[in-house]
């Protein structure tokens, strides 16, 4: 028999589905960007190199960035097995995993049961006065305690677990551009090192040979004692500086290790061999504005923990109103297991409970009150990952634009000692000047050949600050970035 839903009872259904489909979670609109859409301006901050062909640097994956083959196959290794990054990637996986914990309140968990009870009555009990031993079996499934989500509650507690999943992607994808970043300034750090270490066993090599010379020449009277000891003093402060040198490669080996959580290093790390600051880093002018650092990941995560905190707020909205529960079941009982599943054995059992909160001093108040808070919270540290961005790239901008004029500088210094050292040397060798001037001379060329290794580390590091601080450091090919703003890439 077809039955007609009355008005009143079709209203009731169309008002519960369109309760049904919405949250008192608040219009989430991205705060301002609190920087200026452009880059600092002035001397320090003369061409400004910030891409790559027309390329920003997060579109130039680091194996396009860093082509020095040894430092690709660190990367390699550091990816593979360090231990920061892997706890990155586990608690994505267990953000994923409390995501579906989460989205599971929002279908009725259906349960099925069987049980059996016996029951002894004795004969003083008993309405008849013979001792009674009863029993009644039974198969039920059911829903239970399932709250029927008409104020969007339990949906806005997805929605923040969902973003809170958004949010430890993207710290797993800052944690990769940190270590490849932090593995390629290890590389650099452990080759300046080694090639000052060999402009001190240089300087070594050739103050001992004039000390040698020095003291023939004391010993045939030739040369005064004081000439001796300042010569001696040139040794034994270049004996220091190696000995400092060797421990600096030594702990630049163990930085490296650490990054790396390989068993072991490469072989070719220990070799004998010296290295130069030959890898191949670069950054070509380019136009981008300061918008691209809205895409770092580090400030996608703070977006998304903004997310999280907004839709939470939702959920303490929906404290306030009436909360429904449902728990039903339906199946069969029986006092004997042969007429368990016999006809006129069913039972069922439904039972809605519904909670309105009247009186509860204030906990619903303060809990909103809480969550308005975390979002403001999580509205002021969105926006210290941009400023720290924007520094961050203001300050690889500002050594970037004078970088060049040092090395320039460094080369025309190192090239006017080595000059100097060698009139030194020769007006002392035909006694025109005291080796006082000499000792001067060297010391001077030994701090600028210093300071040449210094100046060349420090532009290539200068292009590693500048392409990590400008979101650089994913390989799109093997990572490609996906956009969580549409929700489209939900676990």
């Amino acid at each position: 028999m077809n039955r007609i839903m009355k008005p009143k009872t079709l209203s009731l259904a169309m008002a519960v589905l369109l309760l049904g489909g919405c949250t008192l979670i608040p219009n989430y609109e991205r705060p301002q960007a609190p920087v200026t859409t452009q880059w600092p301006s002035g001397a320090a901050y003369r061409a400004a190199d910030v891409g790559k062909d027309g390329q920003q640097a997060m579109d130039i994956g680091w194996r396009e960035f860093f082509t020095d083959p040894r430092l690709q196959q660190l990367i390699e290794t550091a990816l593979a097995n360090n231990r920061d990054l892997r706890v990155a990637a586990l608690n994505i996986q267990r953000a994923q995993a409390m995501y579906r914990i989460q989205r599971a309140d929002l279908l009725p968990t259906i349960g099925l049961g069987a049980s059996e009870t016996a029951q002894r009555i004795p004969h003083d009990l008993s309405t008849t006065g013979v001792e009674m031993i009863s029993h009644q079996y039974g198969v039920t499934a059911g829903i239970a305690n399932y709250e029927l989500d008409f104020f969007g509650r339990v949906r806005s507690l997805n929605e923040q677990a969902l973003e809170l999943y958004f949010s430890t992607e993207e710290a797993w994808r800052s944690a990769q551009i940190s270590l490849v970043s932090g593995v390629a300034n290890a590389y650099l750090a452990w080759l300046a090192d080694r090639q000052r270490l060999q402009v001190a066993q240089e300087t070594l090599k050739s103050q001992q040979q004039s000390y040698d010379l020095i003291r023939v020449r004391y010993e045939q009277g030739i040369a005064s004692e004081l000439d001796l000891r300042q010569a001696q003093t040139s040794v034994e402060m270049a004996r220091v500086d190696m000995a400092n040198y060797t421990t600096s490669v030594a702990r630049d080996e163990n930085a490296l290790f650490l990054l790396l959580g390989a068993p072991a290093l490469p072989e070719w790390l220990s070799s004998d061999k010296m290295d130069d600051l030959g890898t191949t880093i670069h950054l070509t002018a380019g136009d981008v504005p300061s918008t691209v650092l809205l895409q770092r990941p580090d400030v996608l995560a703070a977006e998304h923990q903004l997310k999280a905190a907004n839709a939470n707020i939702g959920a303490a909205r929906a404290a306030f109103f009436p909360s429904i529960s449902l728990t039903t079941s339906a199946g069969t009982a029986s006092a004997s297991l042969s007429g368990l599943f016999k006809g006129g054995s069913g039972v069922w059992m439904f039972a809605p409970q519904i909670n309105l909160p009247i009186f509860d001093t204030g906990r619903n108040l303060a809990n909103l009150e809480v969550s308005n808070t975390d979002r403001d919270i999580a509205v002021a540290q969105y926006e210290k990952a941009i400023q720290i961005a924007f520094s961050e790239v203001a300050d690889a901008l500002a050594q970037r634009g004078t970088i060049d004029e040092q090395v320039a500088a460094q080369k025309a210094l190192l090239e006017a000692t080595t000059a100097t050292f060698n009139l030194a040397t020769a007006r002392y060798e035909k006694g025109v000047d005291s080796y006082l001037n000499v000792l001067d001379a060297q010391r001077a060329m030994y701090s600028a050949s210093l300071g040449w290794v210094s100046v060349q580390y420090a532009k290539q590091t200068n292009q590693v600050a500048l392409y990590k601080s400008l979101g650089g450091g994913i390989d799109q090919k093997e990572y490609p970035v996906e956009q969580k703003n549409d929700k489209s890439a939900k676990p």
